[in-house]
């Protein structure tokens, strides 16, 4: 279980921050009950110490939810407080129906006053896809809040118009509402025409994003909220914010997932003080894909920076 901590983030946008592992003492009672049973998150009021374990912040990408995190928070708990995000427009957090709320700046903005107001850092972020932009992006602009940080999967160069032409018209290709959670594991790890092979995880993935409707089943967050939230960063590189990357590093890959081998590597060479780790049978998705060999791949990199 996780608890519930909610943060203010820019704008004043209300922020669900998921803590794992024992909740640290305090002087007060808390009844708040707000239990996700299919994410295994349970909710509650701040509570104040954090026992003066080193923080680490976890950011998932687009479309994403923090409970993707909850088997990496859940170790990392062990010696770290393992604190996970829902960002703006996904999870428990607030969907701000303008579309200027969902800039690069918000989101950056956002994990900056989640760090501060939970008394984080300097933390290590682990970022992947979007949430690890996020987190270099964060990592330039403040490094006094940031000790390390894991790039999980996601591309410096820019990706283009092709590519938001693409995704725009795969969500119109969701055949929403899915009437069941088996037709939505089904759907995303079998029958998506972006599927090569068939990806049970995948499949999981996507369920733990849609929540019941009267009509069936959909996605917590607005599909085009989330083209909102793309090109503010597709159409542009994001090289220049990796040099100003002051503190240790680390790219990981999925051998099949979406940032080559080449380009992995340019970044590491790039980063001030990078490093590279790479995981195999893994795609996209890989701290959910493959767990264990995510867990093999970044836990030296935390132990080499203290506290893992």
């Amino acid at each position: 279980m996780a608890r519930r901590i909610d943060v203010t983030g820019a704008g004043g946008v209300r922020l669900a921050a998921w803590e794992f592992g024992d909740p640290p003492k305090t002087d007060r009672t808390h009844d708040t009950q707000d239990t996700h049973e299919a994410s295994g998150l349970a909710s509650a009021a701040p509570a104040s110490g954090a026992g003066g374990l080193p923080g680490v912040l976890l950011l998932h990408g687009l479309m994403g939810r923090a409970s993707h995190w909850a088997p990496t928070a859940r170790w990392l708990s062990a010696r770290h407080r393992a604190v996970a995000l829902d960002q703006r427009g996904h999870g428990r957090s607030d969907k701000p129906p303008q579309a200027a709320a969902y800039t690069r700046e918000a989101y950056v903005g956002d994990v900056e006053a989640a760090l501060e107001q939970l008394g984080l850092g300097p933390a290590v972020l682990i970022g992947h896809a979007m949430g690890a932009l996020t987190a270099w992006q964060l990592a330039a602009k403040r490094p006094d809040l940031v000790r390390g940080l894991i790039i999980c999967d996601m591309r410096a160069s820019a990706l283009g118009a092709a590519s938001q032409h693409t995704w725009t018209e795969w969500f119109r290709a969701w055949p929403v509402p899915f009437a069941t959670l088996a037709d939505v594991r089904k759907w995303f790890g079998e029958d998506d025409p972006w599927v090569e092979r068939p990806n049970p995880a995948r499949g999981e993935f996507y369920a733990e994003v849609m929540a019941e409707s009267p009509d069936g089943w959909r996605p917590v967050f607005e599909p085009e909220q989330m083209l909102r939230s793309r090109e503010t960063w597709v159409y542009d590189a994001h090289w220049e914010e990796l040099t100003q990357v002051r503190c240790p590093t680390l790219v990981v890959r999925g051998l099949d997932g979406e940032l080559g081998r080449a380009e992995a590597q340019e970044m590491v060479r790039v980063l001030p003080y990078g490093q590279y780790a790479e995981v195999a049978d893994a795609g996209h998705l890989v701290h959910y894909d493959q767990p264990e060999a995510w867990r093999a791949a970044i836990e030296p990199f935390l132990t080499a920076l203290g506290g893992a």
